[in-house]
């Protein structure tokens, strides 16, 4: 049973308004509080260290896996280790996420290690939001790292988003691609306050004709920081592609730092940045419709985000 608080969180990181169908492990103050498994999708926990082992069979089409962390006692810390097997050919979402509710003055704070082996010409969809709130004075803590092995013509696109009341967070995802692989992802981001993110990605192309696309959009306001590291290794005949696209606002700092590195004669590696305010005509334009101005950035800002 979940109370209200919990039931929020849930609903905020993985859109679940109560238990999902298909498989899940939904993990409750550093506790497992309800796991289901498939015919085709197994969820055991680990023996020797906290976390799970997600092991999809081949040919597994159109299901889904529901992995959420939900936090609601102040001064909690953990460190989750969750292995993904996806088998040969299969196609499947995995939805992740923490939410973190802090209302004492101790922080609390969610390390999670995801290691994902994605078989030959198998498809992953993976969604990860992360979300905090709380009148508390403790901090919210996440520290999330992705580690990355796609086999021959597999594919794997993620989806990140954090917009909301994390304190502080240091992302690390590391990838491997062997031939005609492709790894996709989408990143978004808004700080505020006195909050500070890191978002580092690291992708190997190591197969021949293997792709990676890096997209991150933030929003950095108050006087929050973020840093953007983007590093793509051609090592065959690949494509590479990372861009930061970020508004900067009030007192907030923002570097975005680019490493691409050709290894092949016929890599093809591309990086581009481009950080700045709001235009002014954008929010005149609004404010002519009867937004205030607060009102029109709003709408910049949610749709630049979307």
């Amino acid at each position: 049973m979940m109370d209200e608080i919990q039931k929020n969180l849930l609903e905020k990181i993985a859109d679940l308004h109560g238990v999902p169908a298909g498989a899940y492990n939904i993990r409750s103050n550093s506790q497992s509080i309800g796991r289901v498994s498939t015919e085709n999708i197994e969820i055991t926990p680990k023996v020797n260290k906290e976390g799970i082992d997600i092991c999809i069979k081949a040919g597994t089409k159109n299901e889904s896996v529901h992995i959420p962390v939900i936090m609601d006692k102040s001064g909690l810390k953990e460190l989750v280790y969750n292995d993904f097997y996806i088998g040969e050919g299969a196609d499947v979402t995995i939805v992740a996420g923490c939410g973190i509710h802090c209302s004492g003055d101790d922080g609390s704070e969610h390390d999670g290690i995801h290691t994902f082996y994605v078989g030959k010409n198998a498809r992953v969809k993976y969604i990860e939001k992360h979300y905090g709130e709380g009148d508390g004075l403790g901090e919210r803590i996440m520290n999330p790292t992705t580690i990355v092995e796609i086999d021959d013509g597999g594919y794997m696109e993620m989806e990140t988003t954090q917009i909301r009341g994390i304190d502080s967070t240091k992302r690390e995802t590391k990838a491997t691609l062997k031939k005609n692989a492709v790894f996709v992802v989408k990143e978004k981001l808004l700080t505020h306050g006195k909050q500070f993110a890191e978002t580092g990605f690291e992708v190997e192309l190591d197969g021949e004709n293997s792709s990676t696309n890096v997209v991150s959009r933030s929003v950095a306001r108050d006087v929050s920081k973020q840093i953007f590291l983007a590093k793509i290794h051609g090592n065959n005949k690949c494509h590479g592609h990372s861009e930061c696209d970020a508004i900067i606002m009030d007192g907030a700092n923002i570097s975005a730092i680019p490493e691409i590195k050709a290894n092949h004669v016929e890599a093809n590696l591309i990086h581009e940045a481009a950080i700045g305010k709001i235009a002014g005509e954008q929010l005149i334009k609004l404010m002519t419709l009867g937004l205030t101005e607060k009102e029109a950035e709003t709408q910049i800002i949610n749709g630049f985000l979307k």
